[in-house]
């Protein structure tokens, strides 16, 4: 019953025209940053921190630039629930996209690194821009609220996604090695680890962070490609995302090197427009401290 009602709410969201959602994000934003003060705190700590060189009024400029794009990415993704493929494929831009599926045709599996920035819910349309028969997998983590996994599941799957669960990844990708599937994987590579699992740190945004490195294992295990997905906000509603090559020789970097890779070149995205990031997480609550 509750899932209906969630979907019922989530469709009548999706067929709002893009202008009205916008205005609906507007009021959304007052609401979130000025009423509610949705994780405000965090927000600021987290910015503080990462840019030690900006003034104060700078990093209230970004906060709000934050919340204000952080509505928009929430009713934006609520857009996938009917979106057409069509319009979709107008509004996510995939560039260098013809090197990426000349490495899929030539039989090799891509691992696609992503972060928490810019709309990531709608790289799930991918599958318009990719070769026949490649499968397009993102790995998720799955919520505890059972009807909202059901429900993003749902969304991210409807241009052809596959989602598997981030505990499944490992057999899962035994098994497409197995049947000789090429695929591009999607890996959200910026998660924080449990404190007991923070063994390996990077400097990222003038922390040391302790970071998830599972990506890199599997990459090398199983010999795949590693890319980074580069996404920009051209206006609102649009986006484009580039597929850069990160390395010609992956399993050939001494290990940790290939995350070390990772997290500099999305540290220099969220630099770029630092607004896009999300930073409503405690991202930094196990990091060894500031510039260290």
């Amino acid at each position: 019953m509750i899932y209906h009602l969630l979907s019922f709410f989530l469709k009548f969201l999706s067929y709002t025209p893009f202008c009205v959602l916008y205005v609906l994000s507007d009021c959304l934003f007052y609401l979130l940053y000025y009423v509610v003060r949705y994780r405000r705190r965090i927000v600021r700590k987290n910015l503080t921190e990462s840019f030690p060189e900006k003034s104060e009024q700078e990093i209230i400029q970004i906060e709000k630039k934050f919340y204000q794009y952080f509505t928009d990415q929430v009713l934006e993704s609520c857009k996938m629930a009917t979106i057409s493929s069509e319009e979709m494929s107008k509004r996510m831009k995939f560039t260098n996209i013809e090197d990426a599926n000349a490495v899929l045709r030539s039989g090799k599996t891509i691992s696609l690194y992503m972060g928490h920035y810019g709309n990531w819910e709608w790289v799930s349309s991918i599958p318009l821009c990719l070769e026949p028969n490649v499968l397009a997998v993102q790995i998720y983590h799955k919520l505890r609220n059972e009807n909202m996994d059901r429900l993003l599941l749902y969304q991210r799957e409807r241009m052809g996604a596959i989602s598997v669960e981030m505990r499944k990844t490992a057999r899962y990708i035994t098994q497409l090695k197995t049947a000789n599937k090429v695929s591009i994987i999607g890996f959200i590579a910026d998660q924080s680890p449990r404190k007991r699992d923070a063994r390996h740190f990077i400097p990222f945004l003038n922390h040391q962070t302790p970071v998830l490195t599972g990506t890199e294992k599997i990459i090398k295990h199983y010999g795949f490609e590693a890319w980074f997905l580069d996404m920009k906000r051209v206006k609102r509603g649009f986006y484009e995302a580039r597929l850069i090559r990160m390395h010609d020789a992956p399993q050939s970097l001494p290990d940790f090197e290939l995350t070390t890779i990772y997290y500099q070149m999305l540290e220099q995205m969220i630099k770029e427009r630092p607004e896009l990031y999300l930073w409503t997480h405690n991202r930094f609550k196990h990091a060894k401290g500031l510039g260290a």
